[in-house]
């Protein structure tokens, strides 16, 4: 039943309306009754009004009751009775109508027969017309009490699907937190602690070579404390408000990022002022990832980091020498290079990345200087 329902509704309602006008009109062309000028017109103007229906279901009603009173048919007046209920919730507007579609039905024509009309018969006639009227008013209200309840339930599947959605929010906030608490507790500590040796360290010296290493790994353990406070001041926002992040990385921190990166590399160029903030965080996140690489996996290279800007373009290109040593094997995420195409992507720009003919490697990436 409700594959043969579904199969219904794919019917376009123009195919369907034209059915019910052309089963109508057969109707009234086997039943017909006057065949008068003025009776066919009737029952041609009543056929034709079924094609308005569902625009103008009480005036198609109207229309068809010429029918119900000339010619004896009844598919023409139901039809438009059953579409009038569908669409309407107007019940004493649909008793009249019954009503009115059951005296119609019933009453003689010629009027001018009155005189002659048997009561009796009329008036079994008459109760048998109401009872034939009121079969599609019902059905047609079931049909509106079925799409209302089909809508209703809709409703409430979606509202269970938010009520879902808020306890996943709740589960993941509550992950976020507990996130937040073991970064802050073990990785806060351990990272603490070497910046704490490293200071150490640095004073305890006397080579130059390990003051300095000393000195940038408790610059670099510094600022991963602070990058570390900012994660977990995100994950315990539990994404209920937007948390600003700080301190926000721009372009004036670029210099300074390059002294503290434990790579020999110059700085060169100049952007506008009018670079956005969130252009100016990713060309500091290329420039720190790219340093990043260059201290892993190219030790003792050198690197130039050039400011550039083309027309309505803005970037950076990170370049480095070969290494001079062999890199150690220390642990990646291997997801540096994807966030930064991430990045450049959300902003509609572009990153390259890729190796020197000279055996170096080099990151440029390109953002419109209007991107926000």
């Amino acid at each position: 039943m409700n594959r043969a329902r579904a199969l219904w509704e794919r019917v376009p309602a123009p195919v369907v309306d034209i059915v019910l006008v052309a089963v109508a009109a057969v109707d009234v062309w086997l039943m017909l009754w006057d065949a008068t000028r003025l009776g066919v017109a009737l029952a041609a103007l009543g056929c034709a009004a079924l094609a308005f229906r569902r625009r103008f279901p009480l005036v198609v009603f109207l229309l068809t009751l010429p029918i119900a009173l000339t010619q004896d048919v009844a598919i023409a007046p139901l039809v438009a009775l059953f579409t009038l209920a569908v669409r309407s919730r107007n019940r004493p507007l649909l008793a009249v109508c019954v009503a009115l579609a059951a005296v119609v039905s019933s009453a003689p024509w010629p009027l001018a027969s009155l005189t002659d009309v048997d009561r009796t018969m009329t008036m079994i006639y008459f109760v048998y017309s109401l009872a034939t009227a009121a079969a599609p008013v019902l059905f047609g209200q079931l049909v509106q009490a079925h799409r209302d309840l089909a809508r209703r339930l809709a409703e409430v599947e979606e509202a269970r699907e938010h009520e879902r959605v808020l306890h996943a929010q709740a589960v993941l906030a509550s992950e976020r937190a507990q996130l937040a608490r073991e970064m802050h507790d073990v990785v806060s500590h351990q990272v603490s602690l070497i910046a704490v040796r490293a200071g150490a360290l640095q004073v305890a010296t006397e080579d130059a070579e390990a003051k300095e290493a000393a000195r940038t790994i408790r610059s670099l353990s510094v600022t991963t404390l602070d990058e570390l406070r900012t994660m977990v001041t995100l994950l315990r926002a539990s994404g209920g408000r937007a948390t600003e992040l700080t301190p926000q990385p721009t372009l004036a921190d670029l210099r300074k990022l390059v002294e503290s990166s434990g790579t020999q590399a110059q700085l060169s160029g100049e952007l506008p002022p009018t670079v956005g903030t969130p252009a100016q965080r990713a060309l500091y996140r290329t420039v720190q990832e790219a340093l990043t690489n260059v201290r892993k996996h190219a030790p003792g290279a050198t690197g130039c980091v050039e400011l550039w800007q083309d027309g309505d373009d803005v970037g950076v290109t990170v370049t480095n020498t070969p290494p001079t040593r062999p890199s150690l094997s220390l642990p990646g995420s291997q997801h540096g290079l994807v966030g930064l195409r991430e990045r450049a992507d959300i902003l509609h720009g572009t990153l390259e990345a890729g190796p020197t003919a000279e055996g170096g490697y080099r990151v440029r990436l390109r953002i419109p200087l209007s991107a926000d």
